[in-house]
């Protein structure tokens, strides 16, 4: 693994390149367990947890939080997402946990944390699409269950977390991936809002009814609530955020205010 400045497709050694307008902002790079992290804080040293269910709006929300503050992003459910996508490049069955985690030591990983331009590669390819596709959805739930896989790649996120000034989002980043977070906040939604917003974002070969995509929604959240390994919950300080009748930038401006208390709070104490 290895955590570097670039954003563009990888050339070369991965050497790290001068990016702007984000400086804070970075690539995570895992290449079959080695890593070395490298940042500029931005905020102090804020962390900041956001968890939801599907469809909750976290990810555009997360961007949005950390485009404002002038924080890194990492979407971890992305990361979880190409690992699943590469299983099914390579025809490794989800269902064979031994054959997923074999597979995982050595998948080439690398995801921007830049929020004004996310991204995520395997083997140098761009598979930002890839990884947003039925196919993949389907199967993303079986492998991120698997106990090797989430090992292998919560080292990497808390490696990337690093000394703080990151957004981080997924399903269990306020309860296990950074539990110590100064904000967490926990999003969700009425079911069929949920799915309402996911159906519009998908489009052409990918496009499904709403009714759809709110029994997919359902089914993935049972499935990630329930698994042995890092069930997604809400941590016991996690701000809960309902949004389904709130918009974007509303929900955004929620969480910019939350994290501005917390870093006032931090100074006066």
């Amino acid at each position: 693994m290895r955590f570097s400045r670039a954003v563009g497709r990888p050339t070369g050694s991965l050497v790290s390149h001068a990016v702007g307008p984000t400086p804070a902002a970075g690539r995570v790079d895992w290449k079959g367990g080695e890593s070395v992290v490298s940042q500029a804080p931005a905020l102090g040293e804020l962390v900041i947890a956001m968890d939801g269910t599907a469809g909750s709006g976290k990810s555009t929300a997360s961007r949005g939080v950390a485009r404002q503050l002038g924080l890194r992003y990492l979407d971890t459910g992305a990361m979880y997402r190409a690992v699943t996508w590469q299983m099914l490049l390579d025809g490794v069955a989800v269902s064979d946990t031994e054959a997923v985690a074999r597979r995982a030591e050595t998948v080439e990983l690398e995801s921007s944390t830049d929020p004004t331009r996310p991204g995520i590669w395997l083997g140098g390819v761009d598979v930002s699409k890839e990884i947003r596709t039925a196919e993949t959805t389907a199967a993303v739930s079986a492998v991120s269950a698997i106990p090797r896989v989430r090992e292998l790649l919560v080292k990497l996120q808390r490696e990337a977390i690093g000394g703080g000034g990151i957004v981080v989002e997924g399903r269990d980043i306020g309860t296990v991936v950074a539990s110590d977070a100064a904000l967490k906040v926990f999003l969700r939604a009425d079911p069929a809002a949920r799915a309402a917003r996911r159906s519009a974002e998908l489009s052409g070969g990918q496009a499904r009814d709403v009714g759809t995509v709110q029994a997919d929604l359902v089914r993935r959240d049972a499935h990630d609530s329930s698994r042995a390994t890092a069930p997604m919950g809400a941590a016991e300080d996690a701000v809960l955020l309902d949004t389904t009748n709130l918009t974007l930038d509303e929900v955004i401006a929620v969480v910019v205010a939350l994290a501005r208390e917390r870093v006032a709070d931090g100074d006066d104490g």
